[in-house]
């Protein structure tokens, strides 16, 4: 088992989960973040730390696509180690529907100046 990131966190990227996650696992794009399936180690401490709730576990229905997802992303993206402020208008965004149509980049984070 493991527990990968959904759509909600599109274009809101709160990092709560990165703070409490003992493994290093989350993987930081533009405007979300995936975790790592091969090296997360299914305590699922992050999962009640999301407040956009977009971290679900591996065993729930539909999650297929979100393994192979957040497979995808976390071998093209850089570590996030340490939580940062969300995105500007990310409790606006917070629960909008079809996100990975409308707002996801594929793009890494941005390197710190």
């Amino acid at each position: 088992m493991t527990f990968v990131v959904t759509d909600n966190c599109i274009a809101c990227k709160y990092t709560d989960c990165v703070s409490v996650c003992p493994v290093d696992c989350f993987y930081e794009g533009e405007n979300m973040l995936v975790i790592d399936p091969e090296e997360c180690i299914d305590c699922g401490v992050c999962e009640p730390e999301c407040p956009a709730d977009a971290i679900r576990a591996d065993t729930e229905p539909g999650m297929e696509e979100w393994i192979a997802f957040n497979a995808r992303y976390a071998a093209q993206w850089p570590v996030i180690t340490e939580a940062k402020e969300p995105m500007p208008g990310a409790d606006d965004l917070d629960g909008t529907e079809n996100k990975l149509a409308t707002h996801f980049s594929e793009k890494p984070a941005a390197e710190a100046a």
